[in-house]
């Protein structure tokens, strides 16, 4: 099985949000990601689980 990295403007796409998000995100280090020299990526697989660990946070919370 390939494991296809994601850019930030596909992130963004993918999340539906604005790609200074993302930048923002990871800054704070608040999302899964990598950094190969002055590229950051992300794999669809951890972003979905982060995705979901964040919903999960947010049932727990209500």
């Amino acid at each position: 099985m390939e494991r296809r990295t994601l850019t930030v403007k596909e992130v963004a796409n993918y999340l539906g949000v604005h790609t200074d998000t993302i930048y923002t995100m990871v800054k704070l280090k608040q999302i899964p990601h990598l950094k190969l020299r002055n590229r950051i990526l992300f794999t669809k697989d951890s972003i979905d689980l982060w995705v979901q660990d964040e919903a999960k946070k947010s049932l727990d919370n209500e």
